[in-house]
């Protein structure tokens, strides 16, 4: 806070007590700014104890005219990026509805090495080789109508349901250098019946691992839907940019919160149960991690 000057014009509501009226309006599903406040106000002395250890987002014109989104619809529009190892958030961007994916992901900066995973709507070859120029990987979906020519056929495993393995480039953009050329890996879906396309720069994973790396990409649907039904995010306490930006990112630190007890807790909790009770204990007095392991035991006396 002091880094960035966040209390420089503080009248007397510092940003830690702004953030714990925010997160207690996510954690305790309050509907207003006047609920939250007051929930607040009725266990002001239990607040001592207390410490902490892209989709689309709609919003009504007529309220939030500076979100607009379509000629009659107003929203705001949610980049994330997710890390595989638990699938926390590890960057957001709010951005106004009509802003392109491709714009937020252009401005990343990935670890060589990194793979990145994303759908068809961020397809740019050139992006594509510029990523294949700081040495990071991407799985995604190729285009139906993309023009493009086979360099070498591979084998495929036996067995399996991939259908072809090819190195290709792209005519229109084809240079002489590794970073243009690129994996097209064709795969029968047998739900839908019929082929997946994959495209990828990474020339050494088996075509079984591109297809498994790419079915990763449904936590972000479910990161996104867990985030819309436990939180709040579709209604808002506050009008302004800032406000809404707020209410989003403490949304996000409260899906980390939720997210790091759900990981550190025995008992075998949901997300949507573990958010659900957690409302109806945020200023119990009782061991939080003995309530996490076993929480429909009732507590030790004198505890």
């Amino acid at each position: 806070m002091l880094a960035h000057q966040a209390q420089r014009r503080m009248r007397g509501f510092p940003c830690w007590g702004q953030f714990v009226a925010m997160l207690f309006c996510q954690l305790g599903q309050a509907h207003s700014l006047r609920e939250s406040c007051g929930g607040l106000a009725a266990t002001e002395g239990r607040l001592k104890h207390l410490s902490l250890d892209a989709s689309i987002i709609d919003l009504c014109l007529s309220l939030y005219d500076w979100a607009r989104f379509r000629r009659t619809k107003g929203a705001v529009k949610l980049h994330l990026l997710l890390d595989r190892d638990g699938y926390p958030p590890s960057f957001a961007v709010l951005t106004e509805g009509k802003t392109h994916d491709l714009q937020v992901a252009r401005k990343l900066a990935f670890d060589p090495g990194t793979v990145v995973v994303f759908d068809r709507g961020y397809a740019d070859y050139e992006w594509f080789a510029e990523l294949g120029r700081r040495g990071v990987f991407f799985v995604t979906r190729l285009k139906r109508k993309a023009d493009f020519e086979v360099v070498e056929s591979r084998p495929v495993p036996q067995r399996s349901r991939i259908l072809s393995d090819e190195v290709i480039c792209f005519p229109s953009r084809s240079q002489p250098s590794p970073e243009y050329f690129f994996r097209r890996i064709v795969m029968h879906d047998p739900e839908r019946d019929e082929p997946l396309v994959f495209l990828t720069n990474h020339l050494d994973f088996g075509a079984t691992t591109v297809a498994a790396i790419y079915k990763d990409r449904w936590q972000v649907k479910l990161f996104f839907k867990a985030l819309k039904q436990n939180l709040r995010v579709k209604t808002f306490v506050g009008v302004s940019a800032n406000a809404v930006r707020t209410q989003l990112f403490t949304a996000l630190i409260a899906m980390l919160v939720l997210r790091y007890l759900q990981l550190r807790a025995r008992y075998g909790w949901s997300l949507s149960n573990l958010a659900a009770l957690l409302k109806q204990q945020l200023f119990v007095y009782r061991d939080v991690w003995a309530w996490l392991d076993a929480p429909f035991e009732l507590p030790l006396a004198g505890r």
